[in-house]
């Protein structure tokens, strides 16, 4: 299949997203305190259980973390100043109380080192990153996911940190300077989509780089066009969750 195809295809299934034939009239970061866009309460609320979005149900997740911060008893982890405060059997009864945590232990691990990230390189508040990197999507990539790999855990992994600034962007104020270098972020939806479109061949579907392949040929069949890869993660992601519509 040539790329013209592709896009044809995509334009297509575009369309179905945008007419609500693929559902996600509820995502699951919807589940969330309806906050200020620009607080820094609202920024934390959308980055510290991404850490945690992996191997399960995303609404599940999400719905766990606005239980865990409608209740006053352990809406403290997500200050990272009050959870190192705390003792680490507190923060992990906090995180296991409504399942956000699902491995206590490892997951408790993550939780706690991030936000000793967040206090230690940007005084707590993890807008200062956007500012630090003059909101740039290639820098802020790079410090996480090049030179600060260990102090970021999972939340710089190839998947959930390109979904994880795009969720900022969906959901604080944050406005990137290049948002067209977001790439696309290639979950299990996301790759069997792209396989389902013809952009990827099953080899590469089941090979350990697939993730990898699946952002290069994105980014690389955008080029010249309008669209821009974060512009295709929701429907292949709906598409590929409704059965591939």
């Amino acid at each position: 299949m040539n790329n013209r195809e592709i896009l044809n295809k995509v334009d297509k299934l575009i369309m179905m997203y945008e007419n609500g034939e693929l559902g996600g009239e509820l995502m699951p970061e919807d589940a969330n305190p309806q906050l200020d866009k620009s607080s820094l309460e609202n920024y934390l609320y959308f980055t510290l259980p991404m850490s945690l979005n992996y191997q399960r149900n995303s609404y599940t997740l999400w719905e766990s973390s606005l239980k865990t911060y409608n209740d006053c008893e352990t809406r403290f982890v997500f200050n990272p100043r009050e959870v190192l405060s705390h003792s680490f059997e507190d923060v992990q009864y906090a995180l296991t109380k409504y399942k956000v945590a699902l491995q206590k232990q490892k997951q408790t691990e993550i939780w706690i080192k991030l936000c000793l990230t967040f206090t230690e390189l940007f005084d707590g508040d993890i807008r200062n990153l956007f500012e630090k990197m003059n909101n740039d999507v290639n820098k802020i990539r790079d410090f996480m996911q090049i030179e600060n790999k260990k102090k970021f855990p999972y939340l710089s992994g190839t998947k959930i940190c390109n979904y994880w600034m795009y969720v900022i962007y969906q959901y604080t104020d944050r406005k990137y300077k290049n948002i067209e270098q977001l790439n696309v972020a290639p979950d299990t939806h996301v790759c069997k989509s792209t396989f389902k479109l013809g952009l990827i061949t099953e080899n590469e579907l089941n090979s350990s780089n697939v993730q990898l392949i699946v952002i290069d040929r994105w980014q690389k069949l955008f080029e010249g066009t309008n669209y821009k890869p974060i512009d295709i993660h929701t429907p292949l992601w709906l598409w590929s969750r409704n059965g591939f519509k």
